[in-house]
């Protein structure tokens, strides 16, 4: 039997109310992968996570022209997604990548990151960064694997009193000739 064919895309509306919907419902459950590698490791209070994930605050964040989701989806299912913020006119962030954890480790995450280079790359976007926990291996692993180039070590204080270890990595993302 073959794998089900996965699909990476950019999320239109109504795909990105059902992302807030599971994102909301799979971070309600404190004992799950997700709540733990992306709340509890951070110590993010819950009411900033719900309001991060709102469908409201997810939806503003495209009309405004800042953000960008992309999905992958397998039978119309959503198994994973990024998110880009575009901070200038040459750089955007890539402020996560979440493949739930049934689908780790099966190309996922480097097919969503294929697709956002592609994508910033035809808007003329120059470089991508993203900030990746200090300590957080199987990331750093990821984003070096794919041509991202460390280029600084910061302490930042997070909105909810936390002081954060992070890796700036930055991805060049001119075309070769």
């Amino acid at each position: 039997m073959f794998p089900n064919l996965i699909i990476v895309k950019k999320a239109s509306r109504k795909e990105i109310s059902v992302l807030s919907k599971k994102l909301l419902v799979l971070l309600m459950d404190k004992n799950s992968q997700v709540y733990q590698e992306n709340v509890a490791k951070f110590g993010i209070p819950e009411e900033y996570v719900r309001k991060a994930f709102a469908e409201e605050n997810l939806v503003k964040a495209v009309a405004a022209g800042k953000a960008t989701f992309y999905l992958a989806l397998e039978d119309q299912t959503i198994i994973g997604f990024a998110q880009t913020i575009l901070k200038n006119e040459g750089t955007a962030e890539l402020d996560r990548i979440i493949v739930f954890p049934e689908h780790a480790r099966k190309g996922i995450g480097t097919k969503l990151l294929e697709k956002v280079v592609e994508d910033l790359r035809q808007k003329g976007i120059g470089s991508i960064i993203v900030k990746t926990g200090k300590y957080e291996e199987h990331a750093r692993r990821f984003y070096e694997k794919n041509g991202f180039q460390q280029i600084k070590e910061e302490t930042v204080h997070a909105p909810w009193g936390k002081s954060l270890e992070l890796v700036i990595y930055r991805l060049d993302l001119k075309l070769e000739n």
